[in-house]
């Protein structure tokens, strides 16, 4: 096999699940399609310990990703500094929006839950301090 038809054969591969919607209003229809909550935070994936700290311990939690998995969609806004993280200029674009109407007071995190109609049902101003177990009952 060569080395380009393999790359596409593992793209394929992939479960549709993992690859994130563009958009946050892409992820709010389609929480309303699916019956389930967004979860939407804003990250500096290579400057915010915090933030860093909340998708080590809680995003990549192996609990915390079935559960989400099964109840959530998540969506990321991110906002890398380093030249090697940049993001593609439409989705910078679109982060920038999202922080102008979510956080315009630019925290870092700043974890949002929206419901499956797209009404803020709660906040989190700084990387939270519960448990993931505790952080899970209250997505709940």
């Amino acid at each position: 096999m060569k080395f380009s038809a393999f790359i596409l054969f593992v793209l394929l591969s992939l479960p549709l699940h993992s690859q994130p919607a563009a958009t946050l209003n892409q992820s709010l229809s389609k929480a309303k399609e699916e019956h389930k909550k967004v979860l939407f935070y804003f990250s500096g994936s290579d400057w915010c310990s915090p933030c860093v700290r909340f998708k080590k311990n809680y995003i990549d939690n192996p609990t915390f990703k079935d559960f989400s998995e099964k109840n959530l969609l998540l969506f990321n806004a991110d906002f890398p500094r380093q030249k090697k993280n940049a993001l593609p200029a439409e989705q910078t674009l679109e982060n920038e929006r999202l922080a102008e109407k979510y956080n315009p007071k630019g925290l870092f995190p700043l974890i949002i839950l929206f419901n499956e109609n797209g009404n803020i049902i709660k906040k989190w101003e700084e990387l939270p301090s519960e448990s993931v177990e505790e952080f899970i009952s209250q997505l709940k």
